[in-house]
């Protein structure tokens, strides 16, 4: 028996349907892989700079705001020759309160 090969050239043309459908969903996947890796990304910077910048609280800024609630907290003598005093903000509200309904 002979065995029949074929020689030459292909008798069938090619899909081009399917070709066309896994070009666009090789395209898809890519656009779809893309956005979820820059927002990824994004969500990660921004997790990073939190930790390194935003998080650690200095030094510096801890003794201004103590001492920043010290003075409005606490009652304290600015001036005696002059009879000037720091009061704590809520009783100067309260005070402030008082005076203009009268």
């Amino acid at each position: 028996m002979e065995e029949k090969v074929n020689k030459g050239y292909e008798k069938k043309d090619v899909n081009v349907k399917i070709i066309i459908g896994v070009g666009l969903a090789i395209i898809a996947l890519l656009i779809i892989i893309f956005v979820f890796l820059t927002d990824y990304f994004n969500v990660m910077e921004a997790e990073i700079f939190y930790e390194a910048q935003l998080k650690p609280e200095s030094t510096m800024l801890k003794e201004v705001r103590e001492e920043e609630k010290e003075k409005l907290t606490t009652y304290k003598l600015i001036d005696p020759e002059k009879g000037v005093y720091r009061i704590p903000i809520e009783r100067a509200m309260h005070l402030l309160v008082e005076e203009s309904s009268d």
